[in-house]
């Protein structure tokens, strides 16, 4: 697809910067590779000289290129395989909260490396898996004090904390007050 100067300066601002609004709107073949990727694609920036922009994928496979391996761009998901990483892993954290997790456990269950899951979740949610996980435990603990019905050790262990004191610390420092204080307040 022939584009103008202009709008093709913008298009290559935007493999440029990695941006991922416009993921799903337009793809870049890339001559020197044969491949098609998202604008977002993480994989070495092409030269100028050697990108295509085609407004859908069928266009650039009727030009000749296949999908990147690493965008994964006929892939239906908008924003790609890192969205979905993040995603899973959220929703796996919530379903599994109360165990025994750690960055490798998470790593291990979706079959990716704990730098690849840390670097991936943390550039699409702006958290760490770690500090998910801790907001989950929070939120569901403080559930569980609004209720009532258990004892803040109970609670403790319903959660995911292996000691009554480190569940209080912890809580303290990310509400601003122990488990039993803010039971009485709320």
């Amino acid at each position: 697809m022939n584009v103008a100067p202009d709008v093709f300066q913008a298009v290559y601002a935007t493999i440029l910067d990695r941006d991922t609004r416009h993921d799903g709107i337009y793809y870049v073949g890339i001559v020197t590779t044969g491949i098609y990727c998202r604008p977002s694609c993480r994989s070495r920036t092409p030269r100028p000289e050697n990108v295509r922009v085609y407004t859908s994928i069928e266009t650039a496979v009727q030009a000749g290129f296949r999908a990147c391996k690493r965008c994964r761009p006929d892939n239906p998901d908008r924003h790609g395989p890192d969205a979905k990483i993040a995603h899973d892993v959220t929703a796996w954290i919530a379903a599994r909260y109360a165990e025994n997790v750690t960055l490798a456990t998470i790593a291990s269950a979706f079959n990716i490396s704990p730098y690849h899951l840390q670097r991936v979740y943390k550039r699409m949610t702006g958290n760490s898996p770690a500090k998910q996980l801790l907001a989950t435990r929070i939120e569901r603990a403080k559930q569980l004090l609004v209720a009532g019905e258990h004892s803040i050790a109970e609670i403790a262990g319903a959660v995911g904390f292996r000691s009554v004191s480190h569940f209080s610390s912890v809580f303290k420092k990310t509400v601003g007050c122990a488990p039993h204080e803010y039971r009485e307040v709320i």
